[in-house]
């Protein structure tokens, strides 16, 4: 993801032809993907849904900085979002995680803080949102890089000095949806909240193996949510995922087998655009879920 910088937050940093030729041979060929490049020409033709847009609102408090995680042996950067006009004394929070090839920062440029802001303007319960490098592993360990002892083990604590309560759940995009399920089954306290969008799931081990992620077939296993989905609590569940992304048929595959409270999947593909267009829902999920 290459997303622009939307304007309006407080940040503190510490730290033609195509359509004739699919109209000639048929729509048909179209829609199976018969065609080559015939992604495109969907595109071409719409059936992609409209972009979202990031909310003309303030994007409140965005903390951005540099911690050492020893889970990871490496720094990370740290982003913690405060909707405007809240006290961030106690809020609970929202773990987002991100995509392959991006990190914390490309959250917040995807536009989390302004779509936070207004969603707590519409009527949700306020909460923060905290997102954090995970590398490009699929939130899983590999040798001695573990993000997902980090997110349990150093996240929270690193929360707690930003006066911030405790996690209640997380987002994951893409990536981050098989990381957001993976951190679920081992949180030391039963999620409030899943959020997947668009999320890389592996319907079989060559689709996985071509990731050149994990170590080997057991691996994969061992963490690929659709193995697991008797322990993946449906009533926390929301899943968003447009009819044109390569990973549609295992998000169905993930909704219908754990029974997840909420399943949409219209017309988006994978981009910026269509999880703009579907996180306003998104957070409201999140928003109801939040712990009494």
């Amino acid at each position: 993801m290459t997303p622009g910088s939307p304007l309006g937050r407080r940040t503190v940093l510490t730290g033609g032809a195509v359509l004739l030729g699919a109209a000639a041979l048929g729509a048909a060929g179209v829609a199976t993907d018969v065609l080559p490049g015939s992604a495109s020409v969907r595109r071409r033709l719409g059936w992609d849904g409209p972009d979202g847009v990031v909310p003309d609102v303030p994007g409140g408090v965005v903390r951005i900085r540099d911690v050492a995680s020893a889970a990871r042996g490496t720094h990370v950067n740290l982003a913690t979002i405060v909707p405007e006009g809240v006290d961030p004394a106690g809020l609970p929070v929202l773990l987002a995680l991100h995509g392959r090839g991006a990190n914390a920062r490309t959250l917040v440029d995807l536009g989390l803080p302004e779509f936070l802001t207004a969603a707590v303007r519409a009527g949700t319960e306020p909460f923060a949102v905290a997102a954090v490098d995970g590398g490009a592993r699929y939130w899983h360990r590999v040798g001695g890089d573990d993000p997902q002892a980090m997110l349990r083990d150093e996240v929270p604590g690193w929360l707690a000095q930003d006066g911030l309560g405790p996690v209640f759940g997380a987002l994951g995009i893409s990536m981050g949806g098989f990381g957001a399920l993976l951190w679920a089954r081992d949180a030391v306290a039963a999620p409030a909240a899943i959020l997947t969008l668009s999320p890389a799931l592996f319907r079989s081990w060559g689709e996985a193996k071509a990731r050149k992620v994990f170590v080997d077939e057991a691996d994969w296993a061992d963490g690929e949510p659709l193995r697991h989905l008797d322990a993946i609590d449906g009533s926390t569940l929301g899943v968003w995922c447009g009819t044109e992304d390569p990973f549609v048929t295992a998000a169905r595959e993930l909704a219908a087998g754990a029974g997840a409270a909420s399943a949409s999947f219209d017309a988006g593909a994978h981009t910026q655009g269509y999880w703009r267009r579907v996180l306003p829902d998104a957070f409201r999920f999140a928003g109801a879920r939040l712990p009494s």
